[in-house]
């Protein structure tokens, strides 16, 4: 049981390395170039036995630093993921062959991530469009976005990343994933977002008021979730609305939802769901309903009609 429990850690920091080091745009050896009495700046590094040097742009003092940091960061995750892995080779860990409907559905998030994380970014009230939402995924720099949107935005990515990783889509579905999510989803904003609520909150638009959570109900209400008899999607879309509802840690109670249950779809190769931008007005109307216990099924149509997307 010990065993079990380390390698469940174990793979979760690993999947959060990965995470953390497929954000980091340029990772080698920085080479200065000087070409008619200018500097510039590439990568290089070896990829298929091959040596490739990649142009990153004009040398500044900016732009090395930056190189030099993103550099040293990838060196030290790199690391890092090598002695986990050589952790769980110790303990007996061999990783398994995932169902092809998984590795399908996989292949679809990662496909569709650009457009799943602009439609949680509008959800959000950030006020990007998709080519600049693209462009932050992309490393590019935008200056028509606030920095703490940006960050928002590249939460979002980090996790993603992390759910999408292969160790993680076979971990459960459960209240620590929850609060794993909540934690990348508020990177930079509170010390530990995955930590769960303890404060009163009001939610702006309705008099609903949640209920303070308590960590043992939290536990026993999302296994009951999992457990029932409901179909894959019923399952996903109770747990949305039940984190959402129950305001389980102090922000992002939203994007912690719809990633956590987008987790227990693909884990059992059944799609994903996600609130198309040009249908968030008409969600946050089902959600004030939904909190102020009007008609629970106009808002669980909503989500299996209009944002579930099979595979």
């Amino acid at each position: 049981m010990n065993n079990f429990k380390n390698i469940q850690n174990l793979l979760q920091s690993k999947a959060e390395y990965q995470a953390r080091l497929n954000l980091i745009p340029y990772k080698g050896t920085i080479e200065i170039k000087e070409i008619s009495g200018k500097k510039y700046l590439y990568i290089r590094k070896r990829e298929n036995n091959k040596l490739t040097s990649t142009y990153v742009g004009l040398y500044s003092e900016e732009l090395h630093q930056v190189l030099l940091n993103g550099v040293k960061e990838a060196r030290v995750l790199e690391r890092k993921i090598k002695s986990i892995e050589k952790e769980l080779d110790a303990l007996g860990y061999s990783e398994k062959e995932l169902p092809s409907d998984v590795l399908l559905n996989l292949e679809f998030a990662r496909a569709s991530m650009k457009q799943l994380i602009y439609d949680q970014a509008i959800l959000e009230g950030i006020a990007t469009t998709f080519p600049d939402t693209e462009k932050i995924l992309d490393n590019a720099k935008i200056s028509n976005i606030s920095a703490s949107d940006v960050q928002k935005i590249l939460n979002l990515k980090h996790a993603w990343e992390f759910i999408l990783d292969k160790d993680v889509i076979q971990a459960p579905t459960n209240y620590y994933l929850s609060q794993h999510i909540a934690k990348l989803v508020n990177q930079g904003f509170f010390t530990d977002g995955g930590r769960i609520r303890a404060v009163p909150v009001t939610i702006g638009g309705t008099s609903y008021i949640p209920k303070m959570p308590y960590e043992h109900e939290v536990k026993e209400e999302i296994a009951n979730i999992i457990s029932s008899s409901n179909d894959d999607v019923a399952t996903a879309i109770n747990l949305i609305l039940y984190i959402m509802k129950t305001q389980v840690f102090n922000d992002g109670n939203k994007r912690t939802a719809i990633i956590f249950a987008n987790h227990y779809l693909i884990s059992n190769g059944k799609g994903l769901i996600i609130i198309p931008d040009n249908l968030v007005g008409e969600f946050r109307k089902l959600l004030v309903d939904y909190y102020e216990g009007n008609n629970m099924n106009l808002i669980k149509e909503f989500w299996l009609n209009k944002c579930y997307k099979p595979l």
